[in-house]
């Protein structure tokens, strides 16, 4: 079954990397969502906030859970190809290595050309803090961080997940990851709500994220300071990060880039403070951009390979201990 897996994430990875989300093309996430609102609409009121933030997220993992677990027995038992085919399909829309570039270099574009207002129009649609008065480091960061930090939730985890339970899981972690960004907010309308959908992403993104962070650093060797160095950086700075597993991959590309993200940032007008992370060895540019999606780029298919390596790996150890135990 695992090599049916890894034949599924590779099929996904290709389709993702060829045609990534089309915005008018229905997707199970728009779906997630749709459920989520509805259930928030009429459950995030009055008493017990809490216990009903936690029926929420079970009621939403569960159904997800059921109904992919559902199609992929559907499939695999009219025939194994359909089964890889549909299980593939259905990993690709976990999936979003493409739209995650795409939105960089939306920002880039017009970055490069000196139309800073268009610049920061755009960066306003990937990040949540102001950009009505970013200089050009400013934007060309809110770019990178956005790339760095979601190379995990994009695109690293959901493979991870895709790798222990195929599809089902992999859609499971988008439902989490879903359920997180619509109610696991800190705001006094979601923190007792939305409490539950931030804890639960918080540990399904554990260990993918310091997986990226160590890909990201073993296939991006850093060109301005040594190895020892980079990898002391990165175990130091990953921590400073307000999430438990953001830091991972902002401090892994600072790292790499030669560059330090973090620092001041607005909210709504309310000042932010984030942690530094890497070294400034250089100043931040709107080329920082286009190398932190190659960073992206390199990572992901890594992690692709080493899934590969760990998958065969197994199969290999599994096989040795059946013949192990039938001798």
């Amino acid at each position: 079954m695992i090599g049916y897996h890894l034949i599924s994430i590779t099929i996904a990875y290709f389709i993702d990397l060829m045609i990534g989300d089309p915005p008018n093309w229905p997707h199970p996430v728009r779906w997630i969502g749709s459920v989520i609102s509805f259930f928030e609409k009429r459950w995030n009121n009055g008493r017990y906030k809490k216990l009903k933030g936690v029926l929420l997220l079970l009621l939403v993992l569960f159904s997800v859970l059921a109904v992919v677990s559902v199609i992929i027995f559907i499939a695999y038992k009219i025939h194994p190809t359909a089964g890889i085919i549909v299980e593939g399909i259905i990993i690709a829309a976990t999936i979003a290595q493409k739209s995650l570039k795409d939105a960089a270099i939306e920002v880039y574009q017009p970055l490069k050309t000196g139309n800073l207002p268009e610049a920061r129009r755009k960066l306003s649609y990937i990040v949540g803090r102001d950009t009505e008065n970013l200089s050009e480091a400013e934007i060309a960061r809110g770019a990178i961080e956005t790339v760095a930090e979601n190379t995990c939730d994009g695109v690293t985890a959901p493979l991870f997940w895709a790798f222990i339970g195929g599809a089902p899981l992999a859609m499971v972690y988008r439902a989490a990851n879903t359920c997180d960004s619509m109610v696991g907010h800190l705001n006094d309308k979601y923190k007792e709500f939305g409490w539950a959908s931030a804890k639960w992403d918080d540990v399904m993104n554990w260990i993918p994220s310091r997986l990226t962070g160590l890909v990201m650093l073993l296939g991006n060797r850093p060109k301005r300071m040594s190895d020892r160095k980079a990898w002391m950086i990165l175990f130091c700075d990953a921590k400073k990060h307000p999430s438990p597993n953001s830091g991972w991959g902002e401090a892994a590309v600072a790292v790499v880039l030669g560059i330090q993200l973090g620092g001041v940032n607005y909210y709504k007008g309310m000042v932010s403070n984030r942690a530094k992370m890497g070294e400034p060895l250089m100043p931040i540019q709107a080329d920082h951009i286009i190398r932190a999606n190659a960073i992206l780029t390199k990572t992901v298919f890594l992690f692709l390979v080493f899934s590969w390596i760990g998958g065969i790996a197994l199969e290999l150890a599994i096989t040795w201990i059946k013949s192990a135990i039938s001798i």
